[in-house]
């Protein structure tokens, strides 16, 4: 696996842990009982990125460690899947 190749999965990876992550620690105006004027009840109050860009990326490293143990440490790979299942 090269560089890139690494970069792109390990993009891919974060970029789903973000959907997974974004929801959690989320309060809603409704949940505090102060709606904003104009606003919809379910709107954030507050932002929380910084939090979920940060937990995003530690699971997502984690995430991608086990990938690379599996695919060139322990040599499991594609072809190797029908074996592992017993297909």
């Amino acid at each position: 696996m090269g560089i890139g190749t690494g970069l792109a999965i390990f993009f891919i990876i974060w970029w789903l842990v973000l959907f997974v992550v974004l929801p959690f620690g989320l309060k809603t105006q409704d949940d505090d009982g102060d709606v904003t004027l104009g606003t919809v009840s379910s709107a954030p109050r507050g932002a929380h990125m910084v939090r979920a860009l940060i937990v995003t990326t530690l699971v997502a490293a984690l995430i991608f460690f086990a990938y690379y143990l599996a695919v060139r440490v322990w040599g499991i790979g594609f072809h190797s899947l029908p074996k592992i299942f017993g297909i």
